[in-house]
């Protein structure tokens, strides 16, 4: 990419940031190109689509989500893991409006700019998910696509104004009907 180019991408980048921060998902490719003071034919040549612009916007921060996806696997124990796991998704949630139903949408379209990033998600809950089963601290009635589900579902929820303020705490209910037992409990049985 020519100098001029890189340094245009930056910028778009930086603009389109400011504006989902602003407006969230549905923020306008129009908006971002005019506040970019550049041609959406530019803006379109850089990011074909919404979602490309997406993969650009949230690459880092899914990367480092699935980073520490990889931490918590070797450093907690398995029904600590998926707790955290649980909040660690909804920071990136609640910092990006609207992203979790693009996600969502795109979590099966291999077509989608964001499929990719949405399949080491799923794939790094999934392996949470399953080493939490293999120690019987969590539901075996459950797979990834499940709990991908549970989270995109409690990420958009708290989108919502009336939710927000609720998240840690609907974070403790789900994960409380995922795990077998609370965190730091001690097994027993696991439930039908």
């Amino acid at each position: 990419m020519r100098a001029d180019a890189k340094k245009n991408y930056s910028h778009i980048l930086t603009v389109a940031r400011e504006v989902v921060a602003e407006h969230g998902a549905d923020a306008s490719m129009r908006d971002i190109a005019r506040r970019a003071d550049v041609g959406l034919a530019t803006l379109l040549r850089h990011f074909p689509s919404r979602e490309a612009l997406f993969e650009a916007l949230l690459c880092t921060n899914l990367d480092a989500l699935t980073q520490k996806a990889g931490e918590l696997e070797t450093s907690n124990s398995p029904e600590e893991a998926l707790v955290s796991w649980f909040r660690e998704w909804m920071a990136f949630a609640q910092g990006y409006r609207g992203v979790v139903a693009l996600m969502a949408a795109a979590h099966t379209n291999p077509d989608s700019a964001l499929y990719a990033s949405c399949a080491a998600v799923h794939s790094a809950s999934a392996r949470l998910l399953l080493r939490a089963q293999a120690e019987g601290t969590a539901r075996n009635d459950m797979n990834g696509d499940d709990l991908f589900g549970l989270m995109a579902a409690l990420g958009w929820l708290v989108d919502l104004p009336s939710f927000a303020p609720r998240a840690d705490h609907l974070v403790h209910i789900i994960t409380g009907a995922i795990l077998t037992y609370p965190p730091g409990k001690g097994a027993r049985k696991a439930r039908p």
